[in-house]
């Protein structure tokens, strides 16, 4: 992890206690550009004033939630980009599920494990300083490779293209819900679907079940990237043939295998 030295963190956390054992951990890991704050506000003044590359959180903060904090950055351009990890004990789904969307690339647990931390650093240094591209069969042409994102939030759509861009895939075509997809996969070829689950009009079971029966292209690999935690409803999307189910976050890691094996398969 030797390019955690050259990251600038900013850490928001209210407990003092909290600040020692988060700012510890991350300088065992070669952090040394750590800004420690208590409150969101004061949080977002930091950044506008000199850009970190990461910010980690705590759920409660004084003035303002996590997730208040994570969609003022992802609403301001000049922070839209920051990487962000959201550190809590919070485990309501409906609690969290703002955060999964918001692009977060890591939701570590209060307390956590050092195992579980260098994860989460690892899978936010490769995203914010890529290493690796597709390792494709030879005759898929990466820079030829066309992917549609299907979600409903701007925020995840933003995080996955830039993982997949970091991947080295080059070409896009966007929806905000199924019906959309539909209407693009109609007049579009394309090599790759990743489709989040819950969607307005229509939702990403029923997306996937119109590919595989009604699509001219009902061949094509269908990723789904979710927070959804309902096993009931994840069994009925792969029973309606989804390639593959990957949970938000994610690693970059984790995408980049499930997009090499799609592609194989």
């Amino acid at each position: 992890m030797s390019a955690s030295s050259s990251i600038d963190v900013i850490l928001v956390e209210p407990s003092h206690m909290q600040q020692r054992i988060i700012g510890d951990e991350l300088q065992r890991l070669g952090v040394s550009r750590i800004r420690t704050l208590a409150g969101g506000a004061e949080a977002l003044a930091a950044m506008r004033a000199e850009t970190p590359a990461l910010v980690l959180s705590a759920m409660y903060l004084p003035d303002m939630s996590g997730t208040d904090l994570v969609l003022a950055m992802r609403a301001d351009e000049r922070l839209a980009g920051i990487a962000f990890i959201l550190v809590s004990s919070e485990t309501r789904p409906q609690v969290l599920d703002q955060i999964r969307q918001s692009g977060a690339c890591a939701i570590l647990p209060k307390p956590f494990t050092r195992a579980q931390l260098d994860r989460a650093m690892c899978a936010t240094i490769e995203y914010l300083e890529p290493s690796e591209t597709l390792d494709l069969d030879a005759e898929i042409e990466l820079e030829a490779l066309r992917v549609m994102i299907v979600d409903d939030s701007g925020n995840s759509r933003r995080f996955i293209r830039r993982v997949l861009e970091n991947l080295g895939i080059e070409n896009f075509l966007e929806a905000s819900n199924g019906r959309q997809a539909m209407a693009l996969l109609g007049e579009n070829l394309v090599d790759l679907v990743i489709t989040d689950y819950n969607m307005p009009e229509m939702d990403g079971r029923e997306l996937v079940e119109h590919i595989r029966l009604q699509s001219w292209q009902s061949a094509v690999p269908i990723l789904m990237v979710t927070s959804e935690q309902n096993t009931n409803r994840l069994a009925a999307v792969e029973q309606a043939g989804v390639s593959a189910i990957c949970d938000k976050p994610f690693e970059p890691s984790t995408i980049k295998a499930l997009i090499e094996r799609a592609l194989a398969g």
